[in-house]
């Protein structure tokens, strides 16, 4: 090629077609938001508030409709049969008047799988008999007086001659259990279930031949097994009987 020819057209201008389009343009991406510092703070004020104020309603709730445990006591008591027919069998037949009182103001008590049975020595002398379930209402006192015993139970042979020697003294130690659950009613609330477990421990005075209503020799005692606010001279101490329940809360006389 010469010097100073001008350098060959592109080959669509020698054949006479137009040049490609150019290619289309890519759509750029939309940028991403994210939530402003003072966006974040703010919804996190906003839980902190309502945490705070939903703890201070529980409390004032908790304060206003705190309950009080119910108070229990033996009031009276009948002895109709006290039978060893063998050291090993027993058969007794007994009535007594159990009294409870509810000191809460706002709050009810619902009772529940209530059972009874009464013990010597740290062994049952009756068998447990259930008691229907029942609603106490604020500052209201209820007394049942259920009827134990008939049945022939197994004691040992300690248990059986204690009983006859304590008949024939005059004065026989005892000890009603009563065990179960309750629950709170504050307004409209219902707490969960809690279990009973409570001991009255006392003395009971017996004639032979005499059956019926039998005088109580001081004032029973009933509490939970290790309540330390109180001991009793009753027999018993703080041990447990053979029906026992494990979960339990606090009540006293």
């Amino acid at each position: 090629m010469a010097e100073g020819n001008p350098p060959p057209p592109p080959p669509s201008t020698v054949e006479g077609n137009p040049p490609p389009p150019p290619p289309p343009p890519h759509p750029k991406p939309k940028p991403r938001t994210y939530p402003t510092p003072s966006a974040g703070r703010f919804v996190f004020t906003v839980l902190i508030i309502i945490l705070i104020l939903a703890g201070i309603i529980a409390l004032i709730v908790w304060l206003v409709y705190r309950p009080s445990d119910p108070h229990f006591s033996v009031v009276g008591a009948a002895i109709y049969g006290i039978n060893t027919t063998s050291p090993d069998m027993i058969s007794t037949t007994m009535q007594f008047t159990v009294v409870t009182h509810n000191p809460n103001k706002r709050t009810g008590v619902f009772y529940d799988r209530l059972a009874v049975y009464v013990s010597y020595r740290y062994q049952a002398i009756t068998m447990p008999v259930s008691l229907p379930a029942l609603f106490q209402e604020p500052e209201s006192t209820v007394a049942v007086s259920p009827m134990l015993g008939g049945d022939l139970v197994p004691v040992s042979q300690e248990v059986s001659n204690g009983l006859v020697t304590d008949r024939a003294y005059g004065v026989v130690p005892l000890r009603l259990v009563l065990l179960g659950r309750l629950k709170w009613k504050s307004g409209p609330f219902w707490s969960g279930h809690y279990g009973i477990y409570v001991k009255c421990d006392m003395f009971v005075g017996v004639k032979k031949g005499l059956a019926g209503q039998a005088p109580l020799l001081g004032s029973p005692v009933c509490k939970r097994p290790d309540c330390p606010c109180r001991s009793s001279s009753a027999p018993g101490g703080s041990g447990g009987d053979r029906f026992g329940s494990s979960r339990m809360i606090n009540i006293m006389e």
